[in-house]
């Protein structure tokens, strides 16, 4: 599937991107492209791996040009490229768009022009239900994909447009982990938000996985979700602190802006149309066109009264949590240290 193809990551120096880039480096691809940017992250990647294979691209998804002429002749794309922090997305939501909507618009068009093969637009559970920018931008980002896996020059091409689903993605650069870390070492109070709240936990292998079933299965403007489970904040903090045998206080501090009790990976509707594929979910795209008429049945979807959140998901415990996190090699280094 992958010989002699060309995949191009966008935001490529983020947490995926390193990590879809240590999956495919020892791969049959003739070249990896990484569009993003930041040029000092793309000079660390360049020189931790040293690999003729990988290709940097300086631009940003904004910016249509850019990312265009970096999709010439390639056949697969994975778009990370995305402004990910919830409070950030609240205080600057016009910022939110122009990357999270425009900036996928951008990718989605050069990627139909020039007759690529298969996109992965990565989301988030955020864009169930969403009550935030950050959410709304990437519910947004959705919709597009599914449109443009409608698209005729998509469909002449055979081209699969897809998304995935992320729940909270265990270590990745700003999420709570590092920060729980930093706080433990440097003495300090972990700051909860609310420990009731419930988040998924997956893993960046776990992330890898969901991307590459997404690829490997996807027909054109499906959204696949992974099954994981999930933990209060609260436990969260006091697995973190048996692990690194430390006493430091927690110390509530109430809900960010734009924070949700519980995340949703499908929602209701979805769920009335989702099929269980074991470890996933596939929620395939209404691709009927606007003549509803022609569609008419008797018996429509069941709507089925439960989604699939973090709240009704397994709960894990203290020692559950613990097990998981010590198999992250984020935790097993900051143990060491």
């Amino acid at each position: 599937m992958f010989k002699d193809k060309i995949l191009l990551i966008t935001g490529g120096t983020g947490s995926f991107g390193n990590a879809m880039l240590n999956y495919f480096i020892n791969s049959d691809l003739k070249e990896i492209r990484i569009f993003s940017r930041d040029e000092k992250k793309q000079e660390d990647m360049r020189i931790a791996f040293q690999d003729d294979k990988i290709n940097f691209f300086i631009g940003d998804v904004r910016d249509f040009d850019s990312i265009n002429n970096a999709m010439v002749d390639v056949d697969f794309v994975f778009h990370a490229a995305a402004l990910k922090q919830v409070p950030s997305c609240e205080f600057y939501p016009m910022q939110a768009v122009k990357t999270n909507i425009l900036g996928a618009e951008n990718v989605l068009e050069a990627a139909a022009r020039n007759n690529v093969k298969k996109v992965v637009v990565l989301s988030t559970d955020k864009a169930v239900y969403p009550i935030n920018t950050m959410g709304m931008s990437k519910a947004m980002m959705e919709k597009m994909a599914i449109s443009k896996s409608r698209d005729p020059r998509v469909l002449a091409n055979g081209g699969v447009f897809c998304a995935t689903r992320y729940g909270n993605v265990m270590c990745s650069r700003g999420s709570i982990i590092p920060l729980f870390i930093k706080q433990i070492k440097e003495g300090k109070p972990l700051t909860i938000t609310n420990p009731n709240m419930t988040r998924f936990m997956m893993s960046l292998e776990d992330s890898v996985e969901l991307v590459l079933f997404a690829f490997k299965n996807a027909n054109p403007g499906d959204i696949f979700v992974q099954k994981s489970p999930a933990a209060t904040i609260e436990t969260l903090a006091i697995a973190l602190k048996e692990l690194f045998n430390a006493d430091n206080k927690i110390q509530i501090i109430g809900a960010r802006h734009g924070e949700k009790m519980y995340e949703s990976l499908c929602g209701k509707e979805e769920m009335s149309k989702a099929e269980d594929l074991e470890n996933f979910y596939r929620v395939p795209a209404d691709l009927r066109d606007l003549n509803y008429t022609k569609y008419l049945k008797e018996d429509g979807p069941i709507l089925k009264d439960i989604e699939y959140n973090s709240d009704n998901t397994h709960r894990l415990n203290v020692e559950e949590l613990k097990k998981l996190l010590i198999t992250l090699d984020y935790v097993k280094e900051e143990l060491k240290s």
